[in-house]
């Protein structure tokens, strides 16, 4: 038998100050723990990418769908995949082929706990999927967190790196003129034909952290950082 799935509110920090952890987090927490079958990531795991990278941290914003809905993928970064899974890359094999392409470099895992270290906020716009069911969480309220955590971030100039329609359509109510915006079509193997492919992503964010006097962020190799 699964037991209930319960993610902590423990590690936030000053994410949890949002509302919705006040108004709607235990709401969606009991639809979760009525789920019959599993759900990914690991309910340690589902607010990994705020718990790693603080608001004030961020400098840089990439926006995925839902988690992988495959077990053993998914570890609570958009995109990013357990170091441990062995199976198909897919959006990041697209996504590490770019970056080979576009900085001549490669990353040495799957994980991408480094990326979120250096203040890249890996976040899914589902933060939960029931096993095999892609979008299955779509509707179940996580949106409203989403919105939240792009409007206490549009209080000053990030890089928003936009891959596909949903997070294009998502992140427009980020409105600060000084925002960087990469947008394009996402890495999925479906679509990344389409205008990813040969976009330059990486170089951009980190050309545009220079001419702002920032420290770019290591795509690379985690301990050049």
């Amino acid at each position: 038998m699964t037991p209930p799935y319960r993610p902590s509110r423990a590690r936030l920090g000053d994410w949890g100050r949002l509302p919705f952890f006040k108004d709607d987090f235990d709401r969606i927490a009991a639809r979760l723990q009525q789920e019959p079958g599993p759900i990914f990531p690991p309910a340690s795991q589902a607010f990994a990418a705020l718990e790693r990278t603080q608001p004030d941290d961020t400098r840089v914003v990439i926006l995925g769908q839902d988690p992988y809905h495959t077990p053993g993928k998914a570890d609570g970064l958009a995109f990013s995949i357990a170091p441990d899974f062995g199976g198909r890359l897919d959006s990041l094999g697209n996504i590490f082929k770019e970056l080979q392409d576009d900085l001549g470099i490669s990353h040495p895992s799957t994980a991408l706990q480094d990326w979120a270290d250096q203040g890249v906020l890996l976040l899914n716009t589902a933060l939960t999927v029931p096993q095999g069911k892609a979008n299955g969480h779509k509707g179940l309220g996580w949106a409203t967190l989403v919105d939240q955590v792009l409007d206490r971030l549009d209080d000053a100039p990030r890089a928003l790196i936009l891959w596909g329609k949903p997070a294009q359509a998502r992140a427009r109510r980020m409105k600060h003129p000084g925002h960087l915006r990469i947008e394009t079509a996402h890495p999925s193997p479906l679509s990344a034909y389409r205008g990813f492919l040969g976009s330059r992503p990486f170089s951009q964010v980190n050309g545009w952290l220079q001419a702002r006097g920032a420290r770019p962020i290591n795509w690379g190799e985690p301990e050049a950082s």
